[in-house]
């Protein structure tokens, strides 16, 4: 590309009587008005240039032909109307508890949250209840162990982030509560990565604790492959494969970073309904009220 630039340049720098270019012709002499002309054109020239090679340099360096974009999934919930499925957010709620909690915090929900979304007032007291908070301190400022209440967020599986590392090889498992709206394609990229775990193609060598899963960026991903058929059982007898877990752990994530999403859409409808009704009031207004305050004529006496 530089050679190319520089024929070029040493072309537009010679000139000949016939309008021909000639190795034995004149230089072109940057005095006057044609002058500042060829000296921008030389400028934008090496800019164009320069910005050219480094494009060149820079692509082999990116990795996106190795990184794979996840497809669109037909979920139920991406309608316009259609409200999260239900039992499958229950389901998820188990896959994560029994799976995915090991690994994996949700910081910013609470068991309250799962009130008549998932399980019943009674259901979350005792869910919440298997797990013992740090309280306190009490009337002898000691800390104690109580059992969760309804008000207790979902407990984290590390004391903090080192301890996290120092159990993952160096990888830190990233908090679960926003990692839906958080990622490129949402649950479509969470489903693929799920289950998008194989083997390493040739010429793709990882160090020890890393596993190779093509919609990962970069391709080499610390954790390992969570999901596989019958990992749990699930409570109302649904087939536990590995994708129906990956399917329904992705839309527990889903209703987790939207808990309002059904009410949302209600309020959409609703919001639709009402604003129709007024425009429809708002026509008749405009034809047969203000259609004769604008017509009106108003005539001044002298």
């Amino acid at each position: 590309m530089a050679a190319i630039i520089g024929r070029t340049s040493r072309q537009a720098l010679l000139v000949t009587k016939s309008g021909t270019f000639s190795p034995k012709a004149n230089f072109v002499s940057f005095k006057g008005k044609n002058g500042k002309k060829w000296v921008v054109a030389m400028v934008g020239a090496a800019t164009v240039g320069a910005v050219g090679v480094g494009a060149a340099l820079a692509t082999p360096v990116l990795a996106e032909g190795v990184e794979l974009h996840p497809p669109k999934y037909p979920w139920s919930h991406n309608g316009l109307l259609s409200a999260l499925d239900a039992a499958s957010v229950r389901r998820g709620y188990q896959v994560y508890k029994q799976v995915c909690a090991a690994c994996h915090s949700m910081e910013y929900l609470c068991y309250r949250n799962l009130v008549g979304s998932i399980m019943t007032e009674e259901e979350a007291k005792k869910d919440a209840e298997e797990v013992m908070v740090e309280d306190g301190p009490d009337e002898e400022g000691n800390m104690f162990k109580r059992p969760g209440k309804l008000s207790d967020k979902f407990p984290a599986p590390y004391a903090n982030e080192e301890a996290a590392r120092f159990a993952n090889g160096g990888s830190l498992p990233p908090d679960l509560s926003y990692i839906v709206p958080a990622r490129h394609g949402g649950e479509d990229y969470v489903f693929a990565l799920l289950t998008g775990y194989c083997e390493a193609p040739g010429g793709i060598a990882l160090r020890d604790g890393l596993y190779y899963n093509p919609y990962f960026p970069g391709g080499a991903i610390g954790m390992a492959p969570a999901l596989y058929n019958e990992v749990i059982e699930y409570e109302d007898g649904t087939p536990a494969t590995a994708s129906q877990c990956a399917k329904d752990v992705c839309i527990f994530l889903r209703w987790a970073s939207e808990p309002e999403h059904d009410i949302r859409k209600q309020m959409g409808l609703k919001a639709v309904m009402i604003f129709s009704f007024m425009l429809a009031i708002s026509y008749y207004l405009k034809r047969h009220k203000w259609s004769v305050l604008k017509s009106r004529k108003i005539a001044f006496k002298k």
